[in-house]
């Protein structure tokens, strides 16, 4: 099939370049007449119609007011610095190439126009300054803003869900690595006392450490917690309370009368019972502040 389309292709280029060469022909032997091809003898002249032009431009100017148009035309300001430290004129020009000069130039060209336009605004009473309390419509609806809201936040969401990815894994690296660190731990270990048997049944030595060491922290233990009961006994506050008070005895029913008790009354006396003993007349009197009366009588009499 590549070859029948190759072919075909290469049949439609001869027919054309025989159609060429046909044309060619006709056209020397003069049988081609005017109509579709023309033939230009010389170039067309230019023609500069300035009053047509003129004319256009009358057509669709209007004549508005400077208020309407606000246009500035300006000739290119020099940079003051290298007007005065280069007298040549042309070392003025800008280089089209130098970005910097570039940009200073219409920064430079923005600045003198707008020095020549804002007195004519005053002139004209036109404001110049946006008021305190212009609110202008945002550029963006609400919608794009929510939408721009919600990918910030789906943002940041998923960076603190890579930031808690990453923690957890950290997380898992170090508890894998303590978990290793005890199972060679305990391999050591392992192998140690495994040694250690084997040297005991060949005879190579007499005891076995590692038992020796599990009993010697079995006896400490022991030790240890006896002494902890033999320490323990009652705190501080307990002492303390046993000191002042007394420890020991009967504690409930300690004031409780019994019969011998109320059968015995060799320590009544009838003098100090009740203030009612054969020297005492009742009650004493109360020693009483005198009313507000009498002691002014009292003042007044000393005075």
């Amino acid at each position: 099939m590549e070859r029948r389309g190759s072919a075909s292709d290469s049949s439609d280029s001869e027919d054309s370049s025989l159609s060429d060469s046909e044309l060619q022909e006709a056209f020397a032997r003069g049988e081609l007449k005017p109509g579709l091809n023309v033939v230009l003898e010389g170039r067309p002249k230019q023609s500069n119609d300035v009053d047509g032009l003129k004319q256009c431009l009358a057509d669709f100017k209007h004549q508005l007011a400077w208020v309407e148009r606000l246009d500035v035309t300006l000739d290119p300001i020099p940079n003051a610095v290298e007007s005065v430290s280069h007298s040549d004129p042309n070392k003025d020009a800008v280089d089209p190439e130098n970005d910097f000069q570039r940009e200073m130039s219409f920064y430079r060209q923005a600045q003198a126009a707008v020095l020549e336009a804002l007195p004519r605004l005053r002139k004209l009473h036109v404001p110049t300054r946006r008021p305190d309390d212009y609110f202008a419509e945002m550029a963006k609806s609400d919608q794009q803003m929510q939408k721009i809201r919600q990918k910030l936040k789906s943002k940041q969401e998923a960076m603190e869900k890579s930031e808690k990815a990453k923690q957890l894994r950290a997380m898992r690296k170090y508890g894998k690595k303590v978990q290793t660190e005890i199972l060679q731990k305990r391999q050591k270990e392992k192998k140690k006392m495994l040694n250690a048997v084997k040297k005991y049944q060949k005879g190579l030595s007499d005891k076995l450490d590692f038992l020796d060491e599990e009993q010697t922290s079995s006896q400490g233990n022991k030790k240890g917690g006896a002494n902890q009961r033999m320490k323990k006994g009652p705190n501080a506050k307990r002492r303390y309370k046993n000191q002042k008070f007394g420890f020991g005895g009967k504690k409930k029913g300690s004031k409780w009368n019994t019969k011998d008790s109320f059968n015995d009354v060799s320590s009544f006396r009838s003098k100090v019972a009740h203030n009612k003993g054969p020297g005492k007349g009742g009650k004493k009197a109360l020693n009483k502040r005198p009313g507000k009366r009498a002691r002014q009588k009292m003042k007044s009499r000393a005075g």
